[in-house]
């Protein structure tokens, strides 16, 4: 009965935690939907409006209307979408092979894959630039793409390297003796047990690939080139900032991401719980 109370009267301080931990979340977004909603006289008004007595969506119409926004977010998904796809692509074949093959160099090639996550990005943007001025692929979707490659191909390798690994060898080894080769094994045995680890991969790339803003901005020059995170950085000006022109941009921004997240969730939390329970 002790043991029951406890329990239950742990529930009211667990809701309490729990519900404050949602309005810390909620409050920012909240509050941008209600900056986007305002007009001009609402926006500063004193004291500030936690809500806009006549809302208006005129922000969000204003968008796409004053700014070029539908070419921001069309290049931010081509980019984007083509750059996680490659990305989950390759990460997956080389974490399957690092997981199932010892070879040398092993080592120092994981080794080399963390060490180029320690660099800086404000470090690399010369070299990039060189580069893909270089190979002409300045102001392009193509320079983007393979930049985007380039950051997330070495930690997916490593999230998927990680994910291999705990699928066991014995489910190689038993397809081995039904007469499976190595690449049947892959695709009709591992690749099916390793699609909530690929989900939770596919996020990340596209996550870092749809929120990078600095090699947007260095690689892009065109209007009909840059992606959605420099586009919303050109809101703000040099004498003023149209905030709820701002606001409603950010929203737009977040509607792919909680898109393809709500897609994804039950692999991404399948993924998350893999190994929890030890058989």
């Amino acid at each position: 009965m002790k043991s029951s109370a406890s329990v239950g009267g742990a529930h009211p301080l667990f809701y309490g935690v729990l519900a404050g931990a949602c309005a810390m979340v909620l409050t920012p977004v909240l509050w941008m939907v209600s900056t986007s909603l305002k007009d001009r006289t609402e926006l500063f008004s004193d004291p500030p409006l936690l809500w806009p007595e006549s809302p208006s969506f005129a922000a969000f119409r204003s968008v796409f209307t004053d700014y070029p926004f539908a070419d921001y977010i069309t290049n931010s998904l081509v980019v984007v979408l083509t750059a996680t796809a490659i990305s989950l692509v390759f990460s997956t074949l080389a974490g399957y092979g690092l997981s199932r093959f010892r070879f040398s160099g092993r080592g120092a090639f994981l080794g080399f894959l963390l060490l180029s996550q320690m660099f800086p990005s404000v470090m690399l943007v010369i070299p990039y630039f060189k580069i893909m001025k270089t190979a002409g692929l300045l102001d392009s979707r193509l320079g983007l793409i393979v930049t985007y490659i380039s950051f997330t191909i070495p930690f997916c390798t490593w999230m998927m390297y990680g994910y291999f690994k705990s699928i066991p060898r014995d489910l190689d080894e038993a397809a081995s003796i039904d007469g499976c080769g190595p690449a049947r094994t892959f695709f009709t045995v591992i690749l099916p047990l390793a699609l909530p680890g690929m989900v939770a991969t596919a996020v990340y790339a596209f996550i870092t690939g749809w929120n990078e803003y600095l090699f947007a901005l260095i690689l892009t020059n065109s209007e009909t080139q840059k992606t959605l995170p420099v586009g919303i950085g050109q809101l703000i000006g040099q004498y003023k900032v149209e905030w709820n022109e701002l606001m409603a941009a950010s929203i737009y921004s977040t509607i792919p991401l909680m898109l393809f997240f709500l897609f994804l969730q039950r692999y991404l939390i399948s993924s998350l719980t893999a190994g929890a329970v030890k058989d």
